[in-house]
């Protein structure tokens, strides 16, 4: 047995003959020095009547929006906060806030739900160690996007399951996910995607990618930590036994057997994070009342002007592929300064200027590795988000390489 996986690490809701199931994951956010602007009140109730389609000489869906989310309107050590760290977690609008306060203050309880589920390398790697399969990855091409086309070849009669990503947290590279379930599902392999870079960016169309499984956490699509989302298509869940044991996930026990729950519910042993998932379901009722392709279409205009502007900066290198009109990116972009470290880029960001990105190996070491460089910074933009934002961005930045550069 083989299993292939990549070098690097308007929901349209499946039929009756499909099935979502919660999970839980754990995940940790650094909070900085805040101190507000503005006291905003955004009634729960008529947030998505607020946000319009932008048209000539209106405002864009970054201003639009932005009064939806508190946290935007700070300071940071002095500064206007520049939030540009959302692949990493997105902020939380105000009909979320008082999703989870609702909950809180009013029905909390218990309830029947929960899945603990991870989709990376390393589960893999214990697979392997467990079954005897044989992993295989696949390189970048020379465009910096994962080698498709080489993808294809490796995939053979022995292949079990292809495991992808949709979107590149690092790269900003977006692969064809129906092209690769397609050559999976012809020599019987199954298809796992991890969405959780493009869920929250564009229209994802399970039925439409015909993938096998697919996962996307909560907290990078305006929703709270701690939980995400497993959809599985339910034939191949009926036939999976339960990996967890404990309440709600039976049909009938007995001394020396039980028979179990039908799916999900069979994958949702204990008690879940009730109040993440009330908080999530506020997030998806947000982002289906924009339309993720509203989203998508303002963040492809936004992203290629955040990548033009980053051309600007002297001796920088940009990871992954240049945009086109053939070539897709993700409203993000990581990148060195020759001779910087990015932990130092994003601290002095942070200090003097109040804008928010990542700096490090974006839980992607191997492909850090591959490219020859031990980390990297990262800013990565979400619809709220503004051109000035990304302006703000771009005049700190200089200022910071300015700054190092000038003890050389």
């Amino acid at each position: 047995m083989e299993v292939l996986l990549p070098k690097l690490p308007s929901f349209k809701f499946p039929s009756p003959s499909h099935c979502c199931s919660i999970t839980t994951r754990s995940s940790s956010y650094v909070r900085f020095r805040f101190r507000r602007l503005s006291s905003l009140s955004v009634c729960a109730s008529t947030v998505n009547e607020a946000v319009v389609e932008p048209t000539l000489g209106s405002p864009s869906l970054g201003h639009s929006t932005r009064p939806h989310f508190p946290i935007l309107h700070q300071e940071v050590n002095g500064s206007k906060l520049v939030y540009l760290d959302n692949a990493a977690t997105s902020q939380k609008p105000t009909i979320v806030l008082k999703a989870l306060q609702n909950y809180y203050e009013a029905y909390n309880s218990n309830v029947h739900r929960g899945i603990h589920f991870l989709s990376a390398i390393v589960p893999w790697q214990l697979v392997a160690q467990k079954v005897g399969a044989v992993l295989k990855f696949v390189n970048l091409n020379q465009d910096e996007i994962p080698d498709v086309d080489k993808l294809k070849e490796m995939i053979s009669r022995k292949t079990k399951i292809v495991v992808v990503h949709h979107v590149s947290n690092m790269l900003a590279s977006v692969l064809p996910i129906k092209d690769i379930a397609h050559w999976a599902h012809d020599v019987g392999a199954k298809v796992l995607v991890d969405a959780c870079q493009s869920v929250p960016h564009m229209v994802v169309d399970v039925q439409s990618l015909n993938v096998d499984f697919l996962v996307a956490s909560s907290h990078k699509m305006c929703g709270p930590t701690g939980i995400g989302f497993l959809y599985a298509k339910i034939d191949l869940l009926s036939s999976m036994p339960p990996f967890l044991g404990g309440g709600e996930m039976i049909s009938d026990v007995y001394l020396d057997h039980s028979s179990y729950a039908e799916p999900p519910s069979r994958f949702e042993a204990g008690t879940p994070a009730i109040g993440e998932a009330i908080g999530l379901g506020a997030a998806i009722d947000y982002l289906s009342g924009i339309g993720m392709q509203t989203i998508h279409d303002y963040e492809v205009e936004l992203g290629r002007y955040l990548y033009e502007k980053l051309l600007s900066i002297p001796n920088i290198r940009i990871y992954g592929p240049v945009p086109s009109e053939k070539v897709q990116r993700a409203a993000l972009c990581s990148f060195n300064v020759e001779n910087i470290h990015p932990t130092d880029l994003a601290t002095f960001l942070d200090q003097q200027h109040g804008v928010a990105i990542r700096s490090g190996h974006h839980c992607a070491q191997p492909l850090h590795r591959y490219i020859g460089v031990s980390s990297s910074a990262r800013a990565s933009l979400y619809f709220y988000n503004t051109k000035e934002d990304v302006d703000n961005f771009i005049q700190a930045l200089n200022d910071t390489v300015t700054f190092f550069n000038s003890f050389k």
